[in-house]
């Protein structure tokens, strides 16, 4: 990681001036790059979150900085899918029949970014913001004396067939144009790249520009740790509102009810933000995507990569706690308990790839992803407390986002302007 060319989007307050409050909602991977970007800004920043360091979403991932997942869900034909998805519970994305209700106004605009013209605005905005990402790693990560962090080798994507690699050649031209590089890969290559699957398929892409973190909830630790040890605060506690006067936001109150002042409030809470919408006159389609995991403690099958097994809709991750298997997704509805038996599929799917992997010891997990019906996150300031910064919604790519985003949001807070055009990841895009 410290190979990646450094560059400078901040520039810190002076010694003399007094470093202005700034609190962050969401201990997550957006919220810890947010309260970093700050800390580099100048700013003395709290981060709240009621859950310990490193257990967040972004922990129950595939790990992966996925620079060229650019296009949005709502591919063509989408729509033809949603009855399989209702009768196929094994499936990789599934929709609960008890969350239709509820789901329907969401669905409806998910599928009206189905357009072609849509599709290619989207992912425009998109690589606008994963263009950086690597650079934007690079500053949080200078003084962390851990390299190994982020994965230096490529991503692999297979398939059982050449059917699906023709299926995303639209796709892959979209992506070439933004900047985005897939190689074709054939048998040969795929078993010289990842002998774990010699023998196993013929046909799929080779991804160069993505990498993968080795250990996510150890990444999440160590970027945790810096915020610390440069002086920011972490306090293990929820908020329980925003304090504002005078049309902006004078602080934050926790559960326990410690009021914490604050020039600046970051809400970078992922779906636990919808809280705090109707204080801050956000209309936005936010909701959590329940995304389920596989953590293989003594797998007996190595990864030198992490592979994307496409058809099967779940990637191996190899990382330094063991073989971490997920990526299937589910719509649940709101406050709905998880459902291990997507986990547990998981597992039945990854047996029969390789049969030779050792299960005994597994864990499993549940990360909740924030989506809008866009796929695109929101970076921005609430109208009406103009002070209350708003970084949220990044669906499956909050650990690719999580550095830019952070840098954009510091950016904002020293009234900087950003490098990248915000317009497309307004809040008020909803109506």
């Amino acid at each position: 990681m410290n190979s990646v060319p450094r560059e400078q989007y901040f520039t810190p307050q002076t010694a003399a001036a007094v470093p202005q409050q700034a609190v962050v909602i969401g201990g997550g991977i957006v919220g810890t790059c947010c309260a970093l970007y700050l800390q580099r800004s100048g700013f003395k920043v709290t981060l709240i979150d009621p859950a310990a360091p490193g257990d967040s979403t972004a922990k129950w991932s595939c790990g992966q900085i996925s620079v060229g997942e650019i296009i949005p869900l709502s591919k063509p034909g989408i729509l033809l899918k949603v009855p399989g998805w209702l009768m196929d519970q094994e499936g990789p994305l599934a929709l609960r029949p008890s969350a239709l209700p509820g789901i329907v106004p969401w669905f409806l605009r998910f599928l009206s970014c189905a357009r072609q013209s849509k599709i290619v605005d989207i992912a425009t905005a998109m690589a606008s913001l994963t263009s950086d990402v690597f650079a934007d790693y690079a500053n949080l990560l200078d003084s962390i004396d851990d390299d190994t962090l982020i994965g230096q080798r490529p991503i692999l994507e297979v398939f059982d067939s050449a059917a699906g690699v023709e299926h995303e050649r639209p796709h892959i031209e979209l992506r070439k144009s933004l900047g985005f590089d897939t190689q074709i890969i054939g048998r040969a290559e795929i078993d010289d790249l990842e002998p774990a699957l010699k023998g196993r398929f013929s046909h799929g892409f080779l991804l160069p520009q993505w990498r993968f973190v080795s250990d996510t909830e150890a990444f999440l630790k160590a970027l945790t740790e810096n915020f610390v040890t440069n002086g920011g605060r972490r306090v293990r506690s929820a908020a329980a509102r925003i304090n504002e006067d005078a049309g902006q936001a004078t602080g934050v109150t926790l559960d326990n009810g410690e009021s914490l002042p604050a020039a600046h409030v970051v809400l970078a809470a992922g779906a636990g933000s919808r809280r705090f919408f109707s204080q801050l006159a956000v209309n936005a389609p936010l909701e959590a995507v329940a995304g389920y995991q596989v953590l293989v403690r003594n797998p007996e099958v190595k990864f030198k990569h992490s592979v994307i097994y496409a058809d099967g809709g779940f990637c191996f991750t190899p990382m330094l706690r063991g073989l971490q298997i997920g990526g299937t997704i589910e719509f649940a509805g709101r406050n709905a308990k998880p459902n291990f038996r997507r986990a547990e599929i998981i597992l039945a799917k990854a047996k029969k790839v390789l049969p030779e992997l050792n299960t005994a010891k597994h864990e499993f997990g549940v990360g909740y992803r924030p989506f809008l019906p866009d796929t695109k996150p929101i970076i921005d300031r609430s109208k009406r407390l103009p002070n209350v910064l708003l970084a949220l919604g990044h669906g499956q790519l909050g650990l690719t986002l999580g550095a830019t985003t952070g840098r954009l949001i510091a950016d904002l807070a020293s009234g900087r302007t950003p490098k990248q055009d915000l317009t497309p990841f307004s809040a008020r895009r909803f109506g």
